[in-house]
């Protein structure tokens, strides 16, 4: 059992020591205030994740005060950057408006030696960068505003993004420090550099989009160059096929070559089409949603689209058809490709005669590589979208491709007669034309 000592009994004499104690309380803080250096209020007013918001600091040191406000200031700048729901430009706003966040920030230490070498520092940031604690770092030479060499250390050497956006941000601080340090002002500098916006219009007084129209004809000539090469291997496959499980044989015993050459090439394109078709459709209505929120218009004429489905249909049989070709010719599919590599090198030749053409399509080379009809396709709308060639050019590009395709569809039924019974070997092209002359 616990016994506690007696509390001690309050007498006068004790009394009075604890108010006399209580009286001269306010007489020592005041010499405490008489004697300490005296001190400033320092106040900010600012939007805080879009609430008034206020910071007072009560300090002696003025500079002191004012270095901390700054800091604090600074911090809550980089919090607004990131998850403010008031600024469009914040990292939770392009978040939630894109669904995605492009160059998310990161965060920046700076590590001093503090009577530490600079071996030992390393040591200690190598470790940090080996347990994912950091994803790199960069070491700062003393004599770095004259021939000093920065040097950055990193899990991911090869992210040459990074590397670029590091070595752009040490540029541009030595830069700023190398003027402060010669006396000339930084905000001046930049304002004299300024680059030029240089406002394109047409001939006819219409402001254009020069790069908006690049891209675009960029994109169409992809389009084109991949659903060719894509589905015009469907009617190779088809073709091989029928040849591989003897299925031409029986067919052959009751209709004429030419019907079944051309429901394979129709049938097949169809289904092609439909397929591509889909897909543009679903890639059409997600660029119209994803370019919602944006300002971005591009104004494409109506009459694009028709020059763009007329050639696009155009060079799709014209491939098709020497798609079926070859693969009356072969006995398998690995022979198919690589008879079929000239096809492709076709369909790379006329992609690349595009990048000539954007740039002068008016010049003999655009003209002759547009009435070739293996390149018009891609060439001939190069031409339309940057600078519209006269009517006549193009209703000749067209009538050349439309007569190619016949011409193809001739050569194809004669070659497609006999090469669907041969088997055991690929056909030379001696043997070829022997076909064609024979049929």
């Amino acid at each position: 059992m616990l016994e506690g000592k007696p509390a001690a009994r309050l007498t006068r004499r004790r009394a009075l020591r604890v108010v006399a104690a209580f009286a001269g309380l306010p007489l020592m803080i005041a010499g405490v205030r008489a004697t300490a250096p005296k001190g400033q209020l320092h106040s900010w007013n600012g939007d805080v994740l879009g609430a008034l918001s206020e910071l007072t600091l009560w300090h002696t040191d003025a500079a002191f005060a004012r270095a901390t406000i700054l800091k604090v200031r600074q911090e809550i700048e980089r919090y607004e950057r990131i998850f403010s729901l008031y600024r469009p430009d914040s990292e939770i706003s392009r978040l939630n408006g894109a669904g995605k966040l492009m160059k998310p920030s990161f965060e920046i230490e700076q590590v001093r030696l503090h009577n530490r070498s600079i071996d030992d520092l390393r040591k200690g940031l190598e470790a940090r960068v080996q347990n994912r604690e950091l994803e790199g770092y960069v070491v700062l030479p003393p004599n770095l505003l004259k021939d000093g060499q920065p040097e950055f250390r990193a899990r991911n050497t090869a992210d040459l993004f990074t590397k670029s956006n590091v070595e752009s941000a040490i540029s541009r601080a030595v830069r700023g420090q190398r003027l402060v340090e010669a006396g000339i002002d930084e905000k001046t500098v930049a304002k004299a550099s300024e680059p030029v916006d240089l406002k394109t219009i047409e001939a006819g007084g219409k402001e254009s989009k020069g790069e908006a129209s690049f891209f675009f004809v960029f994109g169409i000539g992809l389009l084109i160059y991949m659903s060719v090469l894509l589905y015009g291997q469907f009617v190779l496959g088809a073709v091989i096929e029928e040849k591989e499980t003897r299925i031409a044989e029986i067919l052959f015993s009751s209709m004429r070559s030419f019907p079944l050459m051309m429901g394979k090439l129709i049938g097949v394109s169809l289904v092609a089409l439909t397929q591509l078709g889909i897909w543009a459709m679903a890639f059409l209505i997600f660029s119209l949603w994803a370019a919602g929120g944006s300002s971005f218009t591009l104004h494409i004429p109506p009459m694009l689209f028709l020059w763009f489905a007329i050639y696009f249909l155009m060079g799709y049989f014209i491939y098709s058809t020497v798609y079926a070709v070859v693969g009356s010719m072969v006995t398998t599919t690995q022979e198919g490709g690589q008879l079929a590599l000239p096809v492709v090198l076709l369909l790379v030749a006329g992609f690349y005669l595009s990048f000539n053409i954007i740039r002068s399509p008016n010049s003999p080379l655009a003209f002759w590589a547009s009435m070739v009809p293996f390149f018009a396709p891609i060439t001939m709308l190069v031409r339309i979208v940057t600078e519209t060639p006269p009517l006549w050019q193009i209703l000749l590009s067209l009538g050349i491709g439309i007569a190619t395709i016949v011409g193809l569809i001739w050569l194809a039924s004669r070659i497609y007669r006999i090469g669907m019974l041969m088997t055991g070997k690929k056909a030379t092209i001696p043997e070829v034309w022997r076909w064609v002359r024979q049929a």
